[in-house]
């Protein structure tokens, strides 16, 4: 079974946006994104094509590593805590 560099590239159409996100959230994706030499951007598709699948975006493995990033930059929300943010 070819790999994923081996098989042929697929042509998209990538744009630029203004999203705003929780200061903490981000630092957390750019440090994972870092650790997978990848942009934000990258990761961002990644994870929700990952999603949208019902599937997992990381493994138990790099979980574990996120979890490590998450206290590092004190990031202490879960997905349940999402709807009660306010500015």
């Amino acid at each position: 079974m070819p790999t994923a560099k081996e098989k042929p590239a697929i042509k998209v159409d990538r744009v630029q946006t203004g999203v705003r996100i929780e200061r903490r959230i981000l630092k957390v994706l750019k440090a994972i994104a870092e650790n997978y030499d990848m942009t934000l951007g990258h990761l961002i598709e990644e994870i929700v094509l990952h999603v949208l699948e019902g599937k997992l975006p990381f493994t138990p493995e790099t979980l574990k590593k996120i979890d490590l990033i998450k206290s590092f930059y004190e990031l202490e929300f879960d997905a349940t805590m999402s709807q009660r943010f306010e500015e």
